[in-house]
């Protein structure tokens, strides 16, 4: 047994788990011999505006999970998560949002809107495609605030939450009150998008720009390139660029949502306590602008804990971090 081998065998262990073997699923690690880490298999299924692209893995009876991925990043986000959780009878869908991978618009007349009750209504959407009335929902960065937003809207979808960087639903009016300068340093990007030239230059230089969002907000994170390309391949997506750019000036005021989403996002705008059991993460090294967990610790108001996940680890937390965050998924799926 190698060295990493038996790492995953006694995280596995330490989670009450049966042990995967390396390579299963999608190892996110780079396989003896230098072998390319694995692809995730992708199904398709129309759901709502979209035919969504995502992997499953484990019994389809069992307790549903839902893991959402952020911006840069792709589904492979969750490659050493998903067979952890698998591995203890869950049923696991990892969608690409829309604007990544394999997901792709029904009809060229949708707009390609970025805004955060689209994106979760597109995961409701989802569930109901797939036939999964309640699900335990977790996520990082767009995949947090996602999961946080169908938490709000929707507890009865809900059985519980795994929240990296914790409380994240945006307010635009809060969105439009400056920051102190070094604050606004680290949103640097959110004005590059508000500008013709930063939407040029997103779409010209997709790989270069995330590879430097993975480094400056995981700044201990040695990942190669292979994982890397992995992932930057969802990039290509045709509407990608359209649903980022509209993302970052939809939160700065810069661009209207969807009238149809106008009642959620009033509902949202009020920052509504999350009732549901949660379970929030935070890696040691996280150089993305995050919150502080004592700002938000009073949102939840059901069942929560806060975990701080230390050895170098940054924003991509369940990629860094596998074995913390299944075990999250793990703990909050037993209250």
């Amino acid at each position: 047994m190698t060295t990493i081998e038996r790492r995953r065998f006694l995280s596995a262990a330490a989670l009450g788990i049966a042990a995967v073997p390396l390579g299963g699923v999608g190892s996110a690690r780079a396989q003896a011999g230098g072998a390319r880490p694995a692809v995730l298999p992708v199904k398709q299924i129309d759901a709502g505006v979209l035919n969504v692209g995502y992997a499953e893995a484990g019994p389809v009876d069992g307790p549903a999970i839902v893991l959402l991925h952020g911006w840069p990043y792709d589904i492979h986000t969750y490659a050493d998560v998903i067979p952890l959780l698998a591995s203890a009878g869950c049923r696991v869908i990892v969608p690409h949002l829309r604007g990544y991978g394999t997901t792709r618009f029904l009809s060229d007349a949708t707009p390609r809107n970025g805004q955060q009750a689209a994106l979760a209504f597109d995961i409701v959407a989802l569930m109901d495609a797939l036939g999964i009335g309640k699900a335990i929902v977790a996520g990082c960065d767009w995949g947090a605030r996602t999961a946080n937003v169908i938490a709000a809207l929707w507890p009865e979808r809900c059985k519980a939450m795994v929240s990296v960087s914790g409380y994240l639903i945006g307010s635009r009016d809060a969105s439009r009150m400056p920051l102190p300068p070094k604050a606004e340093l680290q949103w640097w990007y959110q004005y590059y998008f508000a500008t013709e030239r930063g939407r040029a230059g997103y779409d010209k230089y997709r790989r270069e720009f995330a590879r430097l969002i993975w480094q400056l907000a995981s700044p201990k994170w040695n990942f190669d390139e292979a994982v890397f390309d992995r992932s930057a391949v969802s990039l290509d997506n045709p509407d990608h660029v359209a649903i980022v750019v509209h993302n970052y000036r939809w939160r700065l005021g810069l661009a209207d949502g969807e009238p149809k989403y106008g009642e959620l996002e009033k509902r949202l705008a009020q920052s509504p306590d999350i009732s549901i059991p949660t379970i929030t993460l935070e890696g040691d090294a996280n150089g993305a602008p995050h919150p502080d967990a004592s700002a938000y610790a009073g949102k939840f108001s059901g069942k929560y804990e806060h975990r701080v996940v230390t050895g170098g680890i940054g924003h991509n937390l369940p990629q860094e971090a596998p074995e913390a965050f299944a075990k999250a998924v793990i703990d909050i799926g037993r209250v």
